[in-house]
């Protein structure tokens, strides 16, 4: 095998790109219209290859986001359309295209975390990725939202394009108050109101004294008996009443739709307000982080305390070296700032400073699971100084 050093992907090879990517996740949907060589990459998406002389041997495509973390929108490295050509895996090509893919999105974009959906987590495990959340397919029978209270004096109604500015409103309030969310902002979004709104069967706003608090998008779907189901994309509530205002529109669909589908992930509030437990998951899809640069994800926080001393910590195992050295956090004022330090603290594994990032494991969680070793003097000041956020993902526009 000559295996070439990994390099952008472009026009020339999008042909060998679709054909990989073909083999790899199956042929093409019908109606499938492939890129135009004129346009490519699209906005927001960064291909990297490895060749074996000529022929494309491996991607990976890194997808230019932000994501909510602590208070902060935080520069994230979406990881793509990872393909091996059937020939070549095994062989270790994924170690220099990781590397490659994440040391761009850093240098030119600022990406100093990293994020993906798995199809098998352990081959990402290897370069500290650990599964933090699911993004969850929830199924619920449409004839038990009839028992949903009725709202105050929250109204629903149909939204528009002119409406588009206040969904994104409200979606962004939601999403700034949790750990995860992407900020569905920048080049990975182009599409514009009515591109957005005109995705979707409906697009029901909910209302209180004239304020947009809640939205939800939604596909109808096909056929109209118990088979039938409906597709909640997004429901995203600022209040009691906006959610249940939301659930008993879904409601009126009884007559004609056997269920609903909510696509969520974590403690969704909207589940709060329902007067029943069922919450049946019918798909779950695995949500993976990284943090690439230890200085630029924990800078900037705004901490939920200040600290008299500094906190110290290491990290260690990174096969991708970015992460390794012994890092020191100082509270000034409630923000944070990591630099460079001394040893003397704990020691992370890179999968424990993922879930130690997203808020989802404590640092007894991670001393069990073997990612914290070392002194446990500052466990305490650690776990002190990120907590009180949900994590949350949701798909994007």
């Amino acid at each position: 095998m000559t295996r070439s050093t990994p390099r952008p992907l472009v026009a020339d090879d999008l042909p060998q790109s679709l054909a990989l990517g073909r083999e790899a996740f199956g042929d093409f949907p019908a109606g499938f219209t492939p890129p135009d060589p004129a346009d490519y990459p699209p906005p927001g998406r960064h291909n990297w290859g490895t060749f074996d002389g000529d022929v494309l041997a491996a991607k990976v495509t890194g997808r230019e986001f932000h994501s909510w973390f602590h208070g902060r929108q935080v520069p994230t490295n979406g990881i793509a359309s990872v393909t091996v050509s059937a020939e070549h895996r095994g062989a270790g090509l994924l170690d220099d295209l990781m590397a490659a893919v994440l040391e761009e999105g850093l240098r030119e974009r600022g990406e100093v975390i990293s994020t993906l959906f798995p199809t098998a987590p352990g081959i990402y495990r290897r370069y500290g990725y650990e599964l933090v959340s699911s993004y969850d397919t929830v199924e619920i029978a449409t004839s038990r939202l009839a028992a949903v209270p009725r709202p105050g004096s929250t109204t629903t109604r149909r939204a528009t394009a002119d409406d588009f500015d206040a969904v994104r409103r409200v979606y962004a309030t939601w999403a700034a108050a949790q750990n995860g969310p992407l900020t569905r902002e920048g080049a990975s979004f182009p599409a514009g109101a009515e591109a957005v709104i005109g995705a979707f069967t409906g697009v029901t706003l909910a209302e209180a004294d004239g304020e947009v608090v809640g939205y939800a998008t939604w596909n109808r779907g096909s056929g109209y008996d118990s088979a039938a189901t409906l597709e909640i994309a997004d429901l995203v509530a600022l209040t009691r009443d906006a959610s249940l205002a939301l659930w008993r529109m879904f409601a009126s669909f009884a007559t004609v739709t056997g269920h609903v589908r909510l696509l969520t992930s974590g403690r969704d509030a909207a589940r709060l307000v329902l007067p029943f437990a069922d919450w049946p998951v019918v798909h779950s899809h695995p949500y993976m982080l990284r943090v690439h640069d230890v200085p630029g994800a924990f800078s900037g926080l705004p901490a939920i305390r200040s600290a008299a001393e500094p906190i110290r910590f290491s990290v260690a195992g990174d096969l991708l070296g970015s992460t390794n050295g012994d890092w020191t956090l100082t509270v000034d004022d409630a923000v944070t700032t990591c630099t460079p330090g001394s040893p003397g603290g704990p020691t992370f594994a890179p999968r424990g400073l993922a879930l130690f990032y997203a808020g989802t494991a404590t640092c007894a969680d991670l001393r069990m699971a073997g990612l914290l070793t070392g002194d446990p003097g500052h466990d305490r000041a650690l776990d002190a100084l990120l907590g009180g956020r949900q994590l949350h993902i949701r798909d994007y526009f």
